[in-house]
This record gives structure tokens, C-alpha cells and sequence, in this order.
């Protein structure tokens, strides 16, 4: 390494391992994960979250709630199957994932706390990140999510991993809110490319300049920094760098945060495997919005391999208010067949399945009448989520709805339950009370219980 390898410029410097969009560097991250205590001896254990998020609202009929025997106009087009497990049924369009019903559970009774009003879209998405009732701004969640939580709560087993991690980038709900900038998620920005296409995260860029190839070189960069802290310390803009920005560095530089995002480093069977999405057209809800939704999945299965404690990832739009079933046989329910039943079956391979709990859920279901337009409506009263791994036994319906899937029949549960039972697989203690920014204390989780029934 020459003197022309080490020069980093002071904007390059200051903006090492930034957070786009945030003015968030990751050593405010690791520094807040440092400071974390946690009462719950759990959050030791080496376990993870993925979070898909199936934004817009997947409708529980063209799913996981099937109802074969009721008129045309609330069942819909399209007929059930049998899945592995006998007298469990779901969608027709969703073979792979039925092949493998054994490894995953449905919870059909889900429904909105009826005081919570309309909580369409982004203030559905309030709910089922943060388990509080929607704020008053509409795409700005008043309560911290549930990364968030992890972040603030959970001393990182390993503290050159990231804590919390957005896919491909934050959206409404998914922010800290009073628990400050340090617990926000790191976002990828970039998606998982299409097939053919290099994926890279521009949050991991170093300066233009940086060598960073060799671990000697790497070290020698390290007290190279230092030496460039004094020599620019006293213009009084960069500051003193602490050991955690040293930490930080290390992680942008150094081989295993790099490494989780690489992609290509996958082999092409196992990248067939999780599919890539078809070309989208603009008869389409997706418009070509999600590019990289198959490999999202194996990005995220990445990631929890490396340490990452919690992973979201954004699956949109599922937003059917017309052409229901055209848009979920065309674009939305194929590709999500192929990549979740990609996802567990790798974690499973892999021995992650046991540590690793996805949940698979929208913000809030369908309409049991199909409109004018051959779509579903919002809908709060029932709706459904998919839950595999971290000790759920798999084959399980937990509850249900009536003849039409309007309404919870039995065992109706809040999406509150669904976080009390990703904070208890994390070690996570929701009793805990953060104070917002008028010094009033909320609790990280004013009311659910972990669904017992999954596991």
C-alpha cells in the first residue's frame, strides 16, 4: 500500500459505513448496541428473525383461508390443493410451499383491535412493526419497531455484525422513533439484482481511493487513520475517532459483513432455486417495483446466517383492489411459492431452521366479496400469517374465520401476539418502558401474549 492508497478525503472519511438517507453513521450503531442490556438471558442465544413483509395486504382467501364451498362471488377464482400435511389445504398456486406444509403453520384468525379504526396500508404497517395502536402521522411510525427493539435491547453476540437490517429499504414502520438514529435499520437501498445483474450495496462503499484488498493492508489502514485524525483534527471538524468508528471501519472493510451481501458467491443452483421474478407489466399492481423479490429471500437467508439478529424484507404490493386474480396468478403468488419454499427448505439444510422464525404477513387482509373490478378491498377483521422455524411445529392451523373468512370464528389473535412471540424468540423483554420524547414511558409492547398453540 503507497501513500496514494491511503489518502481519504475528509467527506469520504466522515461518511465511512454511513447509513443512506439518515445521517447515521454504523459506529453510532455499534456504540448504542455496546450501551444495550438485556434482562432476558435468552437474547444470548444465536437466534434470528426474517420478516416478509407482504405489503398492501395478500388476500387470506387466494392463501392461507380458503373457502372452496361458498359462492363464486366471495371465493374467487381459484381452488385449493392438499398440502403434505393431511386435511390442511391452501391456495392451488402455491404447490412448493404445500409440498413443504409440514415445516411451517398458519395462524387464521388474525384481526385488528376494532378501536384502531382504518388501519389500511401505513397505518397497518404501524401496527404489525410496532404492535401500538397508528400515530398520527400517517408514514411515520410514533413507536420504535421491532428491529428497533433488537437493536436497542439486545448486546450483539458478535459486535462487528449488524444488529438490524432493511431490504432492500425502510418503510412506514420500520423506524425507531424515540429509541434515536443509532436503533434505525441498516438499509441495502439496492435490491437483489435480476438474473445477470451484480448486486452492491452503496452502504458499504469505502472512499474512492481506499485500497482495502489485503488484511496487512487493512491493518496498516487502521493506524493510517489515526495518523490522519491528527493531522486533521485540528480544523475541528472530523473529531477525535473512538473505537468505535475504528469497529465500523472494520466492519466495511473487513471480510464477513462484505461477504453476506455477496450474492455471487452463491452457487447458480441455489440462486435457480429461489427464482427470479417475472417481467412485470403495467396491467400489474407491482408496476416493476420489486425486481429482486425472489432473491431478496436468499439475501435475507444470507444475513441471518452471518449474525444478523433481525431481517425485513419488503414483498410489495400486494394491493389488489382490481384484477385480484389475474395480478396474484401472473405476478405475485408464483414467485412467492418458489422463494419462501427456497427459504425454508435452505434453512433447513443449513441447521438455521431451529434458530431462525419467519413470519410471512401483510399489514391487514381482503374483502370477502370480490368487487366490480374483479378485486378485494381492505379489509381488518381477519387475515392471516405463515410462521416457520425457531421451534414452530410445522402442519398447524391456529384458528379460524366463518364460511366467508370476514370474520374470526375462534381463537382470535392481534398482531401483538405475533411480535410477543418474535420478542420472545429473540430474548427480547417487551415489559420494558422507553420514554419518548416528552418523557412519558410506553411499553415496548402494551398488550399480546406469544401464541403457544405454534409451538
Amino acid at each position: 500500500m503507497n501513500s496514494r492508497d491511503l489518502h481519504i478525503n475528509r467527506r469520504g472519511l466522515l461518511n465511512v459505513g454511513m447509513l443512506s438517507g439518515l445521517g447515521l453513521s454504523l459506529s453510532d450503531v455499534l456504540r448504542s448496541q455496546a450501551r444495550a442490556e438485556s434482562r432476558n438471558p435468552a437474547a444470548r442465544r444465536k437466534n434470528s428473525v426474517i420478516i416478509l413483509h407482504m405489503r398492501g395486504g395478500p388476500s387470506q382467501l387466494e392463501t392461507w383461508d380458503m373457502k372452496p364451498d361458498a359462492p363464486v362471488e366471495i371465493r374467487g377464482e381459484f381452488k385449493p390443493i392438499p398440502t403434505s400435511v393431511p386435511g390442511l389445504q391452501i391456495c392451488e398456486l402455491l404447490p412448493q410451499t404445500a409440498a413443504i406444509m409440514h415445516k411451517w403453520s398458519i395462524v387464521r384468525s388474525l384481526q385488528h383491535p376494532p378501536e384502531y379504526g382504518d388501519v389500511s396500508h401505513s397505518r397497518g404497517d404501524q401496527v404489525v412493526f410496532t404492535g401500538h395502536a397508528p400515530g398520527k402521522v400517517e408514514n411515520e411510525n410514533a413507536h420504535p419497531s421491532m428491529g428497533s427493539v433488537v437493536a436497542k435491547q439486545l448486546q450483539h453476540i458478535d459486535p462487528t455484525m449488524l444488529a438490524y437490517v432493511m431490504v432492500p429499504r425502510m418503510i412506514p414502520g420500520t423506524g425507531s422513533a424515540y429509541l434515536g438514529a443509532a436503533c434505525q435499520p441498516f438499509q441495502t437501498m439496492a435490491d437483489p439484482a435480476a438474473k445477470g445483474q451484480k448486486f452492491e450495496v452503496p452502504n458499504l462503499a469505502v472512499p474512492q481511493g481506499v485500497a482495502v484488498d489485503q488484511t496487512a493492508d487493512r491493518r496498516r489502514l487502521l493506524d493510517a487513520l489515526d495518523r490522519i485524525r491528527r493531522d486533521v483534527d485540528h480544523t475541528g471538524t472530523l473529531g477525535a475517532m473512538d473505537s468505535y468508528q475504528r469497529q465500523a471501519w472494520e466492519i466495511i472493510t473487513g471480510p464477513r459483513v462484505r461477504q453476506a451481501f455477496d450474492l455471487d458467491s452463491e452457487s447458480q443452483v441455489t440462486r435457480d432455486r429461489y427464482g427470479y421474478p417475472p417481467q412485470y407489466t403495467p396491467r400489474m399492481r407491482a408496476g416493476g417495483d420489486n425486481p429482486g423479490w425472489n432473491q431478496r429471500l436468499l439475501l435475507a437467508r444470507r444475513l441471518v446466517e452471518a449474525g444478523v439478529r433481525l431481517v425485513t424484507v419488503d414483498l410489495r404490493w400486494w394491493d389488489t383492489h382490481d384484477d385480484n386474480f389475474w395480478s396474484l396468478k401472473n405476478g405475485f403468488l408464483p414467485p412467492f411459492d418458489q422463494s419462501y419454499s427456497a427459504l425454508i427448505e435452505d434453512l433447513d439444510q443449513r441447521g438455521l431452521l431451529d434458530t431462525t422464525l419467519v413470519v410471512a404477513w401483510g399489514e391487514h387482509g381482503r374483502t370477502p366479496r370480490v368487487n366490480a373490478t374483479a378485486g378485494r378491498d381492505h379489509w381488518m377483521s381477519a387475515f392471516s400469517a405463515a410462521l416457520a422455524g425457531g421451534g414452530v411445529k410445522g402442519g398447524r392451523a391456529i384458528g379460524s374465520t366463518d364460511s366467508q373468512a370476514a370474520t374470526v370464528r375462534d381463537n382470535p389473535k392481534h398482531p401483538q401476539d405475533v411480535l410477543a412471540t418474535v420478542y420472545r424468540h429473540l430474548g427480547v423483554d417487551p415489559t420494558i418502558n422507553y420514554t419518548d420524547h416528552a418523557g412519558r414511558p410506553h411499553p415496548v409492547l402494551p398488550f399480546g401474549k406469544p401464541i403457544d398453540e405454534l409451538f
